[in-house]
């Protein structure tokens, strides 16, 4: 049983894309999180869970929190 719940969050952080313009989000995330720097969001396609593990290490949250975040920084920019 732990391993179908460890492939259902492997999965689904896998499947986590940047949407939008990530400049834009970047500098919106720095504004609200001062801890955050360019290099902690420096994005490159493919490797979403490294950010987010930079990301998530810096405010001290959770994966899905970092993700919710971001997706709402996306959004709010829309």
């Amino acid at each position: 049983m732990s391993t179908k719940k460890k492939d259902h969050t492997e999965k689904k952080a896998e499947t986590f894309k940047i949407t939008g313009n990530w400049t834009k989000q970047a500098t919106e995330l720095k504004e609200k999180y001062s801890q955050l720097t360019d290099a902690d969001l420096k994005f490159e396609a493919g490797k979403e869970n490294e950010l987010l593990g930079r990301v998530e290490t810096k405010l001290n949250k959770k994966r899905e929190e970092v993700i919710n975040i971001i997706n709402k920084c996306n959004t709010s920019k829309s």
